[in-house]
């Protein structure tokens, strides 16, 4: 297990300036967090560094690139042993639909979010990945109707009431 990285204050505001927006402008988060630009710099790079931030990501709006709908599905293996969650771990991964995996712990093994384009697209999907694969013994899908927090710094509601 890795040690915990010592944060200050501003690393702690920087973080969350770069979680909302990782593409501002060096004086724009030295303004916003009070430090110099050179400090800003050196900070983001021992950061990267440290690997306290992992990747840089652009959040894409799945409406526009024909993936608006999302589901999220609860995946019971027939056993929940090393090897078959492993396998079943290493396959998801090639599945462009998958855009987010997690191993749980509970009636379920695996959550998936899965964003696809249609209902048809998704039947496929759960054809060639699921119900082939021979470790799963059920699937429960829930299918998005709004998406009311996505992961940000800002952890503003997204409520698209009008």
């Amino acid at each position: 297990m890795r040690k915990k990285f010592d944060l200050d204050e501003f690393d702690r505001r920087l973080l969350e300036e770069v979680r909302r927006d990782n593409q501002q402008p060096a004086r724009i988060l030295a303004d916003t967090v009070g430090l110099s630009v050179s400090a800003v710099l050196r900070r983001l790079r021992r950061l990267r560094e440290e690997r306290v931030i992992v990747a840089d990501h652009a959040i894409v709006d799945p409406a526009l690139t024909g993936s608006a709908l999302t589901m999220h599905v609860l995946i019971k293996m027939r056993q929940a042993g090393a090897s078959t969650m492993d396998a079943f771990a290493r396959t998801l991964g090639t599945h462009r639909e998958v855009t987010g995996a997690w191993d749980v712990t509970g009636d379920d093994d695996f959550v998936l979010k899965v964003q696809v384009g249609s209902m048809q697209e998704y039947d496929r999907f759960t054809r060639r990945a699921l119900s082939e694969d021979q470790g799963v013994h059920s699937f429960k899908t829930l299918i998005t109707i709004r998406t009311i927090v996505e992961d940000d710094a800002s952890r503003r509601p997204i409520l698209p009431f009008d």
